[in-house]
């Protein structure tokens, strides 16, 4: 792992040294999501799929859907279970 330092401007941005984003496939454009631990900030590339990937995906969901005996009207009561669940373990 390389440590290297880098600064805040005032409009809160930093710049990855080039030698990090060659190293890791970083281009202009690439989409990074951050994560925080703590004192920690954590950068990570995001891989967007293929169209064919997503596709390939979305086809191994709806086979397993269909398997499982949900229906389209399931999806949006699943969703908002899910949503509420997850604002009240955030308290």
């Amino acid at each position: 792992m390389s440590i290297q330092v880098v600064t805040v401007s005032s409009k809160g941005q930093i710049a990855i040294p080039s030698d990090m984003r060659r190293e890791m496939s970083i281009e202009t454009g690439t989409k990074l999501a951050a994560y925080t631990d703590g004192s920690v900030i954590i950068l990570k590339p995001l891989e967007v799929p293929s169209l064919e990937e997503f596709r390939e995906t979305l086809n191994r969901v709806a086979s397993w859907a269909q398997e499982s005996g949900l229906k389209e009207d399931d999806v949006e009561s699943i969703v908002k279970s899910a949503r509420r669940r997850r604002r009240e373990s955030r308290g």
